[in-house]
């Protein structure tokens, strides 16, 4: 078949559109098959109820066929009110087990969908931090939004109708050849036309289908960026060129849309065509064994209503399979996650002492493009250090390594003689918390927000918890207290209040090391030197990884250390280094003008 050829993809536009797998074809298999051992029973129900449908759908046209037997053989007696009773019987039982059949169809797909959403949640938060933070905004928002819509008539529909179209067709092909065996050869002539159509079809669906799921996570991904960084755009005039890639990306999207479109079309028809040949055969074959003596009017009449019958099962099976070509493909995204091997971690590896090294560590985001070169680095237990340095040196990429976020490329992240890399992340935040400028108010009570950080503390550790952080006050005058509800469509708090928030659940938390990437960026500067205040009984005792720009933060620290293109240029105490006259004391006197 020659027709649209698959549209060639942009040269700058992503081929996947993400950082996070799409699940193999073995692994989209692995969990479908695990989903329905969990639902078998369900699905044994729904089969059986179904099995119950069709025989009594079957019933009329054995009914029929017998009165054309009748009718031929010269009988007058055909009992027609009796014909017409058993009819009225089979209609009402076929009603009643069809309704059954589209509620217990329903009902297995909202529970199958419900463990997709949940199991994808699952292994979404029980992945490394830093697997999320690259895969960013795009390919999560459409995995989480457009995947999970796509599958979700595909669950309610496409798998429970799929059960029942097989059963449909199993049982109104064993009726056909149990009625006039013969007449089951008029499968065949249909059957080519319908398996070389489909081969044609499915050969290119996936792979298209995959496409057109990849296109519309760039677009998502295009349009997000744009929106959260609008202010950046208008300041440096990239408003055109950022509607370009816009377009680009809808263009390559709508290409795929276009050919995927194609296919469908090609595919219809040919189910037409099968439904007419299977017919037509039916008939003319059935005509000639009439005249042949091989099988009797009647047996005529029942196959032909039988593969009449047959049409819609047919036609349901090649309607849903094509739906769950477009689910395959968002199910593949979904559980692709499962794909990410976990790092080696030994769940026996536990830091002997609180003494953090990184000794000649690289590191990029990148293959083969470093943003940390060998930086080395020794912080003793108790201490504070400050990372200072331009925009873009790494300080905060640096940081993340010290929390055990990330792993280095080559060299090593040590907590008291224990490689970070190499332990479970629950120990890592046993040991070491990161709290940046980044902070999320959930919807719920202040207190729950709270207890995230730790399950079992009570209202006194809550308060003294929002005390440590100077919140208590503002807390205080909220109308329920801790009770009050937060977050969207609760009470609305500042970005300051927000970050005390998750301030306090990092005095909750209580690690033992603390790295704060600009963690008071959002407040202004009073506010946040009286915060910094406050916590320093908190810190008390804590070894203090602190990021800022703020160079009063730096002037507390014990040990400050300067980081430019990916390499400490400087490191030493605020004095030493402001003697020495390097990059920090210019730093210090631009501060301070």
């Amino acid at each position: 078949m020659i027709g649209l050829a698959p549209p060639e993809h942009d040269p700058d536009a992503p081929q996947t559109a993400t950082t996070l797998p799409v699940g193999s074809p073995a692994t989209v298999r692995a969990y479908v098959g695990g989903l329905v051992r969990r639902h078998r029973r369900a699905f044994t129900v729904l089969v059986s109820v179904n099995a119950a449908a069709v025989i009594a759908s079957m019933v009329g046209p054995y009914l029929l066929g017998g009165l054309v037997e009748d009718l031929s053989a010269g009988a007058r007696d055909i009992h027609l009110g009796l014909t017409i009773g058993l009819f009225a019987l089979a209609l009402a039982l076929q009603t009643g087990f069809t309704r059954l059949v589209r509620l217990r169809g329903a009902m297995l797909g909202e529970q199958m969908l419900a463990d997709l959403r949940e199991d994808f949640l699952v292994r979404s938060v029980a992945l490394p931090p830093g697997v999320l933070e690259r895969a960013g905004t795009g390919d999560l928002l459409s995995r989480i939004t457009t995947d999970i819509d796509r599958l979700s008539n595909a669950m309610r529909e496409a798998v429970p109708q799929l059960a029942i179209g097989v059963v449909w067709v199993a049982l109104l092909l064993g009726g056909l050849a149990v009625t006039a065996p013969p007449l089951a050869l008029s499968v065949l002539i249909a059957l080519p036309v319908l398996i070389v159509g489909c081969r044609w079809y499915f050969k290119r669906a996936p792979g298209a289908y995959r496409s057109e799921a990849a296109g519309y996570a760039a677009v998502s991904a295009a349009l997000t960026e744009t929106v959260d960084a609008g202010h950046t755009i208008e300041a440096h005039r990239l408003g055109a060129r950022r509607i370009a890639q816009s377009e680009r990306r809808v263009r390559e999207w709508t290409q795929w849309e276009r050919y995927t479109l194609y296919l469908r079309s090609v595919l219809f028809p040919v189910i037409n065509v099968t439904h007419v040949l299977l017919l037509g055969s039916v008939l003319l074959l059935g005509g000639a064994f009439v005249l042949n003596g091989w099988i009797t009017p009647g047996q005529l009449t029942t196959g032909a209503l039988l593969a009449q019958m047959m049409s819609e099962p047919i036609g349901m099976i090649l309607r849903w399979y094509d739906e769950l070509q477009v689910a395959q493909v968002s199910i593949a995204r979904l559980v692709g996650v499962r794909e990410i091997e976990p790092q080696a971690a030994d769940d026996k590896l536990s830091p002997d002492g609180r003494d953090m090294r990184a000794d000649e560590v690289r590191f990029g985001y990148r293959a083969d493009v470093d943003v940390l070169h060998e930086v080395s680095l020794h912080v003793r237990p108790g201490s504070r250090l400050a990372l200072v340095g331009p925009s873009g040196a790494g300080k905060s990429t640096l940081g993340r390594l010290l929390a055990g976020i990330y792993g280095p490329r080559t060299g090593t992240v040590t907590l008291g003689g224990a490689e970070l890399s190499e332990m479970p992340a629950e120990r890592v935040r046993q040991h070491v918390a990161l709290v940046n400028q980044e902070h999320h108010v959930f919807v719920g009570s202040l207190r729950d927000n709270l207890l995230l950080a730790r399950t079992d503390a009570a209202d006194a550790e809550l308060w003294a918890a929002l005390g440590a952080v100077d919140a208590d006050g503002w807390a205080r005058a909220l109308d329920e207290e801790l009770d009050t509800e937060v977050g969207s469509g609760g009470r609305a708090l500042t970005p300051a209040q927000a970050q005390q928030i998750a301030l306090a659940r990092l005095v909750l938390a209580d690690p033992h090391t603390l790295v704060l990437d600009e963690a008071t960026s959002l407040l202004d500067p009073r506010a946040a030197r009286h915060l910094e205040r406050s916590l320093g009984k908190v810190l008390d005792g804590r070894t203090v990884v602190a990021i800022a720009h703020r160079l009063h933060t730096a002037h507390d620290a014990d040990v400050i250390a300067v980081v430019e293109e990916g390499r400490i240029s400087e490191l030493g105490s605020h004095q030493e280094l402001v003697t020495a006259g390097g990059a920090y004391a210019a730093l210090w006197r631009s501060w301070h003008g």
